[in-house]
């Protein structure tokens, strides 16, 4: 939701000007380039430059899950102040990756708490020791194997961690009287997901922590994702989940076919797309094809 309009004197000296939404002429004009949009229950969205956010803002506390960028985070977080006040009380990580965690940052000695799956907090120190980064991180003061749950307010939050998929740490957050869950980076919607085999992905497991998710929840369920082709479809429903799992499906039994049919590397990663799946396009698959034939080949 765009809540900011040209200033008077933005618009007298833009007067004329073709409108623009690419991010330049956003800060020029200081018309912000992100969405922040409410859902349902005091529970919302934002998005702006990496991957997707979901907060919660009740009377007892601010809830975040994930954080983009420390500029992004730095916009949601003087929107949420804008709420009646209350306490920054969680950020909960959906996993390690930078665009979900570069902004952790922006809530030192603000936010009381900041929770991840084991791995993920794992992950995140080895990848910034590794870029010598370490001084940028909020790292998670708490962390949990399969599940954990917290109540702020009269909301009830749970976590739940199924196995490897996108990393070894992805985790689906629940709110469960909203009935909204951010699936993190395990759904990319209609976009050619990241498989990261250097944090323990698994192209072959994916589709069953998927599966899990599509039982665990139900046809009300109001899913955010980490990623999607089309911004404005950051939110679906389980038939997203449903798509993404038939992606992950297909993509290994495609490239195990082509294994057995003794096609080179180079050859399958040739392809452009997938028997079977027509609403993944664009650019990227190649990324799916690389991670399945190394994992299908190790």
């Amino acid at each position: 939701m765009k809540r900011r309009h040209f200033l008077s004197a933005a618009s007298a000296a833009l007067a004329g000007a073709a409108i623009s939404r690419n991010k330049a002429f956003a800060a020029l004009a200081d018309i912000p380039s992100y969405q922040f949009k409410p859902l349902r229950r005091n529970i919302g969205f934002f998005a702006e430059l990496g991957g997707t956010i979901a907060w919660m803002a009740n009377n007892e506390g601010i809830v975040v899950v994930d954080a983009e960028f420390p500029v992004p985070a730095g916009h949601l977080i003087a929107e949420l102040r804008k709420m009646p006040e209350a306490p920054f009380q969680y950020l909960i990580n959906t996993h390690h990756h930078g665009d979900h965690t570069s902004g952790n940052i922006a809530f030192k000695g603000l936010v009381k708490h900041v929770a991840a799956h084991q791995n993920s907090l794992a992950n995140q120190k080895t990848v910034a020791q590794a870029q010598k980064t370490e001084d940028k991180q909020l790292y998670p003061d708490i962390t949990y194997n399969e599940k954990w749950k917290i109540k702020v307010g009269d909301e009830k939050i749970r976590t739940y961690y199924w196995g490897p998929g996108h990393t070894n740490g992805d985790s689906m957050i629940h709110f469960e009287n909203a009935n909204i869950v951010h699936t993190g980076d395990l759904v990319f919607n209609r976009r050619y997901p990241f498989v990261d085999r250097t944090a323990g992905a698994s192209v072959v497991h994916w589709p069953q922590v998927l599966e899990k998710a599509i039982k665990q929840f139900d046809k009300d369920t109001l899913f955010v994702f980490g990623h999607a082709a089309d911004p404005d479809k950051v939110t679906g429903t389980v038939e997203d989940l449903k798509a993404m799992q038939n992606y992950m499906e297909k993509l290994t039994a495609f490239v195990q076919g082509e294994i057995n049919a003794g096609k080179t590397r180079t050859e399958i990663l040739s392809a452009t797309s997938l028997p079977g799946v027509t609403d993944w396009k664009g650019e990227g698959i190649q990324r799916s094809l690389t991670a399945a034939y190394e994992e299908l080949t190790l």
